[in-house]
C-alpha cells in the first residue's frame, strides 16, 4: 500500500469508516438489471434494509426519484433521527454509460466524487435492490439498500434479494432493518 492509499484508508476510519463494510481486495462485478427503465423507476420507495453507513444514522428513511433532464435523475432521500428532526439529502444520479442504463453514479454535493448506484434487481413495482462499491487501493467499500413502493415487504422477496448479495459475497449478516413503522414514522408524513 502506498501513502496516499494508507492515508485514504486512515481517513475513512477516522471518519467512522469502520461503521460502513470496508473489506480487502477488489470489488464484484455483479450482474445488474438488464433493460433497465428509469422512467419506471421514478417516485418513492421506502428503504427495508440497507448495509451501515457513515452518512445515514436514522429510520424511516425513503427515497424519491424524478427526472430532471434526459439522463439525470434527481434523488431526494429522507430519514427520521433519533432527537426527532427530519434529515434530508438532495442529490442527482447520472447513467455512466448509456449501454449500461442500470450503473448510475450519485452525487450529493459538489465537494465529493459521485458514488455508485447499482440497481440489481427490480421490478419496478414492489422492490429495488442497489449496489455500490469503492475501491481504496488494497480495499474496497461497500454500500447496499433494499427499497420497498410500501414501507414493508414479504420475508420471501426480502431473503432473495439477500441471496443475490451473498451470492456476490455481501455479508449480508451486517444489513440492518430500518424502522418503517406508521406510528413511529408519523413525523415523516407531516
Amino acid at each position: 500500500m502506498n501513502a496516499v492509499q494508507i492515508l485514504t484508508l486512515t481517513m475513512l476510519l477516522a471518519a467512522g469508516g469502520s461503521d460502513q463494510l470496508l473489506r480487502s481486495g477488489k470489488c464484484p462485478n455483479p450482474a445488474v438489471q438488464a433493460n433497465f427503465d428509469a422512467a419506471r423507476y421514478l417516485g418513492k420507495w421506502f428503504e427495508i434494509r440497507k448495509l451501515p453507513t457513515t452518512f445515514q444514522k436514522g429510520q424511516c428513511a425513503t427515497a424519491d426519484y424524478s427526472l430532471k433532464s434526459p439522463g439525470v435523475v434527481g434523488v431526494f432521500n429522507r430519514e427520521l433521527l433519533d432527537n426527532g428532526t427530519i434529515s434530508s439529502a438532495l442529490g442527482t444520479a447520472k447513467v455512466k454509460d448509456p449501454a449500461e442504463p442500470a450503473k448510475l453514479e450519485v452525487s450529493f454535493s459538489d465537494d465529493v466524487p459521485p458514488g455508485p448506484y447499482w440497481v440489481l434487481s427490480t421490478d419496478y413495482d414492489s422492490y429495488t435492490l442497489i449496489y455500490g462499491c469503492t475501491e481504496y487501493g488494497l480495499f474496497h467499500m461497500e454500500l447496499s439498500w433494499i427499497l420497498s413502493r410500501k414501507p414493508t415487504l414479504p420475508k420471501e422477496t426480502t431473503e432473495d434479494l439477500l441471496s443475490i448479495l451473498s451470492s456476490i459475497g455481501v455479508s449480508v449478516d451486517k444489513m440492518a432493518a430500518t424502522v418503517q413503522d406508521e406510528t413511529y414514522c408519523s413525523p415523516m408524513n407531516q
